[in-house]
């Protein structure tokens, strides 16, 4: 009976957030006025893209669309680089599409894992941008930012997170102010391999 009336009372909770969430992204006024920040979590929704989609995600496109017409102060990735040096083309398209990079190195152990963990690192930008900003708008869908998220609206900040629903934390999307869903919009903001069609070959056609 109380394993009922706990599951009754998680599931009115979640309900709740949800639809607070859903008002709170339908009415919040977002101003031109406004001065952005956006940290990326780079690692968090390159791994959400393709384990959802199979595809690529076109981070420059999907800053611009949460941005809107609001003024963008920064927009910094949090990036982590391997030996073999093949995310650079990855890093230079981020460049080029105006993101700034935060760059760690991949630890790697005698065990065979590998970590190259940023929430710490982006929690202090983060709180460093606090007074800078009237928005930040973070990446992720990592629920280990929900302190961070609690510090900054408690001073003032709008928070705004964009990540893939699906994905993410339902602890993050309760906490923040508004949640924007990457994927109401695929065909805008992922990039999918194209395959390539066969050629067609002409067949001519032999009479009697």
């Amino acid at each position: 009976m109380l394993f009922i009336i706990y599951y009754f009372n998680e599931c009115r909770s979640l309900c709740y957030l949800f639809f607070v969430n859903y008002y709170l992204n339908k009415f919040m006024i977002k101003r031109p006025s406004q001065r952005v920040a956006v940290l990326i979590d780079a690692q968090n929704m390159y791994h959400s893209a393709k384990h959802i989609y199979d595809a690529k995600l076109n981070f420059p496109v999907v800053v611009r669309a949460s941005v809107q017409d609001r003024q963008l102060i920064r927009a910094i990735a949090y990036v982590a680089k391997s030996k073999t040096g093949d995310e650079m083309g990855f890093f230079e398209a981020l460049v080029e599409g105006g993101i700034e990079l935060r760059v760690k190195d991949v630890l790697e152990f005698s065990s065979g894992m590998k970590k190259a963990d940023w929430d710490v690192g982006m929690t202090i930008d983060a709180v460093k941008l606090a007074e800078k900003v009237d928005v930040l708008i973070l990446m992720t869908g990592d629920g280990d930012f929900v302190p961070c998220v609690e510090y900054l609206q408690a001073r003032g900040v709008i928070v705004e997170v964009v990540a893939f629903a699906k994905s993410s934390s339902s602890e993050l999307k309760g906490a923040c102010d508004t949640f924007f869903d990457i994927a109401d919009d695929p065909d805008q903001f992922l990039l999918r391999a194209q395959t390539r069609k066969p050629p067609t070959r002409n067949i001519r056609k032999t009479g009697k």
